[in-house]
C-alpha cells in the first residue's frame, strides 16, 4: 500500500500535469483532493495537447480510477464540456471516474456573486478567475453549500433555489453593473446535473480506507501552488482552499501517518498569475524572453502569467511546509540562451538579510538578494539522460539540492511527457 502526494510549490502552473501523467503508470487510483475548474492541469502527448480542469490526470491511464474527492468544488456545467471534450479518445470515464458525495457544488450563482464581488472592490481586487471558487467554498465554511450527496436527494431543487435566492439578494447587495439571464444559465445546470448523476457516486473517505486496506496504490493529485494556500500563501492574493499537504488529508480522507512519498514540482523560474507580491519578478526583455519562450499563458483562462528568477526562499519555505521528499524541476529548457540567471537566496527585509519566508513580501518590504550562474545555450528539447545536460545546467540543479536539501529527481526539458529526465 502506497499513498504519495505530488503538489506545486510556487504559485500554481509548474506543470503538475504533465509529471502526473509521467508517474501514473504506477498507481491504481489518482484522486484530486482540492480546488475547481480555475486549475487546469495541462498534458501533453502524441502530438495532442489536453487540458483538464476538475478531471484527474491519471484519466488517460486505462488501468487507473480517478476520483474527484471532498475538498473539489465542481461546477456541472464546466465538467460535462470537460467530458464532452475526452468523448473523442474512447475513453472508459464511467468506470474510471468516480465522484466523492461531499464535494461542493458551484452554481450559476456562485458565478456571478464572484463577478460582482471582484468588480466591488476596484483597484483592490484579487485577480479571481471568476469561476465561482471563493463564493462556493465560503458557502462551504458558511454551512450553506450544496454537495454532490444532494443530487441523490428529493428536494434538491428546492434546496438551489432557497440558495440560489439568497445569492441574489447579496449580488443586489454590492451594487454592480453586471449583465446576466439567470433563467438561462438555471437550465445549462440543471441539464449538466442530469449528466452527472450518470456518473458513481462515492463515500470517498470510506472507499479510500478500502483501497489502502486492499494495497491499492494512490497518488494524491493537487492543484495549483503552495504559495497559493489560503493559509500559508501570499494572503489574500491566494485561492480559498488548502494547496498545502494537510489539503491531501482533508480534501480526501486519508491519515497524515498513511502518506509516503511528497513530491514537489516546481519552474526552473518562476511564473504568477493575477494580483499579488512576487519578489523576483521582472519587468524587462528578460521577463518577457521567458513569458515567450516557456509559453506562458493560462490552460484555462489565457491569462499571461508574470515571470521571474528562481526563489529560493520561497521554495525552502514550500519544501518544509509540505514536507518534500522529492524534488521535480519543469522548463528547464526554457532558461537555455540566457547569458546569466540569477537565483534568489535571501531576502533584505527591513533593511536586514533573512532566508526565510517572512509574513509580508510586499516590494516595500522585501528586496531579493541573488547569486548569479553562468548560463547555457544548448537546446535541451531532444535529451534522454541527466549525463548530457549542459554542466552548467548541472551546477544549477545541485545548488538548488543543496541550498533546499531535498534531492531533483526529474528534470522536465519540454512538454511532451516523452521530454523527461528521471536523474
Amino acid at each position: 500500500m502506497t499513498v504519495d502526494l505530488l503538489l506545486g510549490l510556487q504559485w500554481g502552473d509548474e506543470g503538475k500535469g504533465k509529471i502526473v501523467d509521467v508517474l501514473t503508470s504506477n498507481y491504481d487510483i489518482i484522486a484530486r483532493f482540492q480546488g475547481g475548474p480555475n486549475a487546469g492541469h495541462t498534458l501533453e502527448f502524441d502530438g495532442i495537447k489536453h487540458v483538464l480542469r476538475t478531471i484527474p490526470s491519471g484519466i488517460f491511464h486505462k488501468n487507473s480510477i480517478n476520483i474527484i474527492g471532498n475538498g473539489v468544488v465542481i461546477d456541472p456545467v464546466v465538467f460535462q464540456k470537460e467530458i464532452e471534450g475526452l468523448e473523442k479518445f474512447n475513453l472508459d470515464i464511467k468506470s474510471k471516474l468516480i465522484i466523492s458525495r461531499k464535494a461542493h457544488l458551484i452554481l450559476p450563482t456562485h458565478r456571478l456573486l464572484d463577478a460582482a464581488s471582484e468588480a466591488s472592490k476596484g483597484k483592490a481586487k484579487i485577480g479571481s478567475t471568476l469561476k465561482g471558487i471563493g463564493p462556493t467554498y465560503m458557502d462551504k465554511t458558511g454551512r450553506n453549500g450544496l454537495r454532490v450527496g444532494d443530487i441523490e436527494l428529493e428536494d434538491f431543487k428546492e434546496r438551489y433555489r432557497a440558495l440560489a435566492d439568497k445569492h441574489e439578494a447579496m449580488i443586489a447587495f454590492y451594487d454592480v453593473a453586471i449583465q446576466y439571464n439567470l433563467a438561462e444559465l438555471e437550465k445549462e445546470f440543471f441539464e449538466a446535473i442530469e449528466e452527472l448523476k450518470k456518473l458513481d457516486f462515492i463515500d470517498s473517505e470510506e472507499y479510500m480506507y478500502q483501497a489502502q486496506k486492499a494495497g491499492k496504490s494512490i497518488l494524491c493529485e493537487g492543484a495549483q501552488g503552495s504559495l497559493l494556500d489560503v493559509d500559508f500563501g501570499t494572503y489574500p492574493f491566494v485561492t480559498s482552499s488548502n494547496t498545502t499537504a494537510a489539503g491531501a488529508c482533508t480534501g480526501l480522507g486519508i491519515a497524515p501517518n498513511k502518506i509516503k512519498e511528497v513530491y514537489g514540482i516546481f519552474k526552473a523560474y518562476v511564473t504568477r498569475v493575477g494580483s499579488g507580491p512576487f519578489p523576483t519578478e521582472l519587468f524587462d526583455e528578460v521577463g518577457a524572453t521567458m513569458a515567450k519562450v516557456g509559453n506562458e499563458f493560462g490552460s484555462v483562462t489565457g491569462r499571461q502569467r508574470r515571470c521571474g528568477w528562481l526563489d529560493l526562499v520561497a521554495l525552502k519555505y514550500a519544501v518544509q511546509v509540505n514536507g518534500v521528499t522529492q524534488l521535480m524541476m519543469m522548463k528547464g529548457d526554457v532558461l537555455s540562451g540566457f547569458e546569466t540567471l540569477k537565483v534568489c537566496t535571501e531576502y533584505n527585509y527591513k533593511g536586514q538579510n533573512i532566508s526565510h519566508f517572512p509574513y509580508n513580501i510586499e516590494p516595500e518590504n522585501v528586496t531579493p538578494v541573488y547569486k548569479e550562474f553562468k548560463g547555457w545555450k544548448a537546446d535541451l528539447t531532444g535529451l534522454t539522460t541527466y549525463e548530457q545536460l549542459p554542466i552548467e545546467l548541472k551546477e544549477y540543479i545541485e545548488f538548488i539540492e543543496a541550498e533546499v536539501g531535498v534531492p531533483i529527481k526529474i528534470v522536465s526539458v519540454g512538454p511532451d511527457r516523452k521530454q523527461t529526465i528521471t536523474k
